[in-house]
């Protein structure tokens, strides 16, 4: 029994440190130049970053940190 449970404990670690590494689903580092600009930004709680939506042609958003923080 001890053995499933040190599998579950390094399955959960590994899902963590991948989730810190990988980028998640629509943020991009810096917007692609068809994309169009949003007056929309929001104050991303998970890493407390300030995010713009972009649009790309096909109407898919994508978010960019604008490099300032929001204070909470």
């Amino acid at each position: 029994m001890g053995l499933v449970w040190a599998i579950v404990l390094v399955v959960l670690v590994v899902c963590f440190v991948l989730s810190l590494i990988l980028r998640r689903h629509g943020e991009s580092d810096k917007p692609n130049p068809d994309w169009k600009r949003t007056e929309e930004v929001f104050n991303d709680p998970s890493t407390n970053r300030v995010m713009r939506v972009w649009l790309d042609a096909a109407g898919d958003r994508h978010y960019v940190p604008e490099g300032k923080r929001r204070s909470t």
